[in-house]
């Protein structure tokens, strides 16, 4: 008589159907996201991983933990904390007229059909520190534009906010802000927009006429506004593919009918799920229009 057989059962590891293991800090930093979701209600879980991992990774050295686990330690029973990690979280890099061929294009071709709109509404949607909102401000100031409009400037950072709505900058950045005006198509100077003092420069109180500030997350909000214009960039490249389709779904539904959506230079809709929505005004400066 044969002996009965038993089989020991077996668990397919994660390699064995195709899915990678994650290293610990990688399941840290997904916890560490859904913590942060959970206490704080900030989104950071479609955002770039390899740009996650590398500010994050920042984060902890300078807070002196070991692991990402001490981190969230600290940040879900420190609100101060939290606001120091918000900031390694966000990205506020940019300059004035920052790609003055984009800008020089919205000169050239996107404003003369703005020009036939009897009032207009832009949003500048994840403006971090201001710069490309006032450069906007001057060429529709330049362009004739800026009386009949209302630009709306967003942003989940409250430090960001309060830095754009300040308009101070240090003196010495305005040398290659010049540069990039004039590049631009800039009619004058750009001295004429700031006032220098302290090593510090803050534009003039005329700018900000006709501005609204607002916190706005692309990840957890929705649409506020039927706009002409949206210009979002270099902030699509630090999110995942999903929540890339979700905020140029919200800008196709913030615009009207032709209105226009400027990225960045490193930023295209060709991959999203959206791009039937638009056509390609300018494709070299990423200046899309609704269809």
């Amino acid at each position: 008589m044969t002996e009965p057989t038993h089989s020991t059962p077996t668990h397919a590891s994660p390699q064995q159907v195709g899915r990678p293991a994650l290293s610990v800090f990688d399941i840290e930093l997904r916890l560490l996201l859904e913590a942060i979701y959970q206490r704080y209600q900030h989104d950071f879980r479609h955002y770039s991983l390899p740009s996650l991992r590398r500010r994050l990774e920042e984060a902890r050295r300078d807070f002196g933990v070991a692991s990402l686990s001490q981190l969230q330690d600290r940040v879900l029973r420190s609100p101060e904390d939290f606001s120091r990690l918000f900031g390694y979280m966000t990205i506020q890099v940019s300059d004035m007229f920052r790609d003055p061929e984009y800008f020089l294009a919205l000169r050239q071709h996107v404003l003369p059909v703005l020009q036939t709109y009897p009032s207009l509404k832009v949003w500048v949607a994840g403006c971090s520190s201001g710069e490309e909102l006032w450069s906007l401000k001057i060429l529709f100031e330049e362009e004739g534009l800026a009386e009949r409009t209302i630009f709306y400037a967003t942003d989940i950072s409250p430090q960001a906010l309060e830095r754009a709505e300040s308009g101070i900058y240090p003196v010495d950045r305005f040398a290659g802000f010049s540069q990039n005006y004039l590049a631009a198509g800039g009619r004058r100077t750009l001295s004429d927009y700031y006032h220098a003092a302290y090593g510090g420069a803050r534009l003039s109180s005329t700018l900000k006429e006709r501005v609204v500030f607002a916190d706005h997350s692309l990840a957890t909000d929705e649409v506020f506004l039927e706009a002409h214009l949206v210009s979002c960039r270099n902030v699509l490249i630090y999110f995942d593919r999903p929540l890339q389709d979700r905020a140029i779904g919200l800008f196709e539904r913030a615009l009207v009918r032709r209105g226009f959506l400027g990225l960045g230079s490193k930023e295209n809709l060709r991959f999203s799920k959206r791009h039937e929505a638009f056509d390609e005004f300018r494709a070299a400066e990423r200046i899309y229009q609704k269809r």
